[in-house]
């Protein structure tokens, strides 16, 4: 269990900076960039990374369980499209933010922790691609990349609807080459791929990893952000925290021991924890597995003492990335930072209204019954890595505050930014 420091018992981090970063070239990441707002990546050409990681909604899509394939508009505002094109299932779990992805010390990525860097299968990395896992990807964060273009709800569509989605039914790395040929046939594409990658002479030698390394220099540079309030603390200047910042602070490091989890630099450990929330939506689990459920780690690692656990989020850009927990079950702060003083309570208490779900008449049956079964509610419940904590209100406000000064300042403005237009001509996500 996971136990209160006393005051000031967790160390205040390093502050972090720009040599704590993957360096990426700048001409790969202006690649990076027309691709991660072009569709062209999709199977049915109609939807782009930054659907669903959108800088308006602080890299995120502002669902608790986001519209993927089939789905119009963006954030709050997607629909779930309608006849055939329609949604036929919700993204399992809440679109992870983007912030400071590109940190050297991220060594694990998605929610279940399926990706990190290992050399298990030879590639770099273990991953659900296993040994098809293409080879020179630049960082865990081009690995991760690939995976979305690949799943059939997020980027990929149904197998029976274009050539992307039927490959990857058949194997994962099947797809690689059907994703380069899409790219490096648009004259403007390929002419930029030649200038920036010493191995492209031509654009017959575009490959998916030249592709994934692109995304990678653009996410792993145009999200950093390091000159929150707390930054500036963090490098001497005491007046950069209020005075309930500076109290937030202190029961964060302190008495409420939020750093035991939340710690280092990026305010993360890269571990896994079960704090009991409620579960909704389709969930990820156990090949073979007949419970509507979500595991969590287990799911990945088939480790029972893994079941209901996720990885600790960074904090960074925090009050930017509602709504909150694995699942997007809370919709503000407060609601998150109460559930973790009290889980069982919060558990007890959540209501499907406080799912931030657009309406989906044709999956709402099914959207809350793991809620509804009493067996899978006690396996969820026999989990649980938080104690109960009392904090008076003004406290909770006060970690809030502190909360907020985890915000970056021009940061937030990107590098780069939205482009007007991308080379494929397809609509720019806006």
């Amino acid at each position: 269990m996971l136990t209160c420091a006393p005051a000031y018992g967790n160390p205040l981090p390093a502050p972090l900076q720009a040599s704590d970063f993957v360096r990426f070239d700048a001409d790969q990441a202006r690649i990076g960039q027309l691709l991660f707002f072009d569709p062209i990546l999709s199977g049915n050409r109609n939807i782009a990374c930054a659907t669903c990681h959108h800088p308006d909604h602080g890299t995120g899509d502002a669902l608790s369980l986001g519209i993927g394939e089939g789905g119009t508009g963006l954030g709050p505002d997607r629909t779930p499209g309608e006849g055939d094109a329609r949604i036929i299932k919700r993204i399992p779990r809440n679109a992870p933010a983007l912030w400071n992805l590109g940190a050297r010390e991220v060594e694990v990525l998605f929610h279940d922790g399926r990706l990190s860097v290992s050399d298990i299968y030879g590639n770099g990395f273990d991953s659900p691609a296993q040994e098809w896992l293409p080879e020179g990807l630049n960082s865990i964060l081009a690995a991760q990349a690939l995976f979305p273009l690949t799943a059939q709800f997020e980027m990929a569509g149904d197998p029976k609807e274009n050539q992307v989605a039927g490959a990857a039914y058949d194997r994962i790395d099947a797809v690689w080459p059907i994703l380069a040929k899409r790219v490096r046939i648009v004259p403007e594409y390929a002419d930029l791929f030649v200038a920036a990658f010493d191995d492209v002479a031509s654009p017959l030698d575009i490959t998916i990893t030249h592709i994934a390394n692109a995304l990678a220099a653009f996410e792993g540079t145009e999200f950093q952000s390091y000159d929150s309030p707390f930054d500036a603390y963090l490098a001497g200047d005491t007046a950069a925290l209020t005075l309930d910042q500076k109290a937030g602070m202190a029961l964060f490091y302190g008495n409420a021991g939020c750093a035991a989890c939340h710690s280092g630099p990026l305010l993360s450990d890269h571990r896994f924890h079960a704090l009991m929330l409620p579960h909704f939506g389709p969930g990820k689990t156990r090949q073979w597995d007949p419970i509507l459920r979500d595991v969590g780690r287990m799911g990945a690692s088939d480790r029972l003492e893994d079941a209901y656990r996720f990885r600790t989020p960074s904090l960074r850009n925090v009050a930017l990335t509602p709504p909150y927990g694995h699942n997007g079950a809370y919709a503000s702060l407060e609601g998150i930072l109460r559930h973790h003083l009290d889980a069982r309570t919060g558990y007890q208490n959540w209501q499907p209204r406080m799912a931030a779900l657009p309406e989906v008449p044709w999956l709402a049956p099914a959207d809350f019954l793991p809620m509804q079964d009493s067996r899978e509610r006690a396996r969820l419940a026999s989990q649980l890595d938080l104690e109960p904590l009392s904090l008076t209100d003004a406290e909770v406000q006060q970690i809030i505050a502190f909360l907020h000064a985890l915000t970056g300042t021009g940061s937030l403005k990107g590098r780069l930014g939205r482009p007007d237009r991308v080379p494929s001509g397809l609509e720019v996500p806006r």
